[in-house]
């Protein structure tokens, strides 16, 4: 498991790399809230929006995502978890105000990318 990166990852790169090119501008990897012990992927600070581009095997994609054979007591719990995490911290952001957009990592960077600037688009008009 160290081999698997939680930053920066190829998809997350390929979305940066067109937001940039688009003149969007972003923070990375940072907390939306300072109580949230979790980091947002790509970050919109003053438009409020939150996007994390979350991988099919560690996030449970219901496409993709296949319950590994061996160990099933272990991962069984850990990625309950991990899919409870992402909808308590979706909730808290949205309560707070925020923006939150979820992707995974096998669609194409481009409609990401371009479904993330129709938001921050709309943010900016209101």
């Amino acid at each position: 498991m160290v081999a698997n990166r939680s930053k920066n990852t190829a998809p997350e790169l390929a979305v940066r790399s067109i937001l940039h090119a688009r003149g969007l501008r972003y923070r990375i990897h940072i907390r939306p809230l300072p109580e949230l012990r979790r980091s947002a992927d790509i970050v919109f600070t003053r438009r409020k929006v939150a996007v994390f581009i979350d991988g099919c095997f560690w996030h449970g994609c219901p496409k993709h995502f296949v319950m590994p054979r061996a160990n099933i007591d272990y991962w069984a719990p850990k990625f309950e978890r991990n899919q409870r995490r992402d909808r308590e911290v979706d909730e808290r952001l949205r309560a707070a105000g925020w923006t939150v957009l979820r992707f995974w990592e096998h669609q194409t960077p481009t409609a990401v990318a371009s479904a993330i600037e129709r938001v921050i688009t709309e943010a900016s008009r209101s």
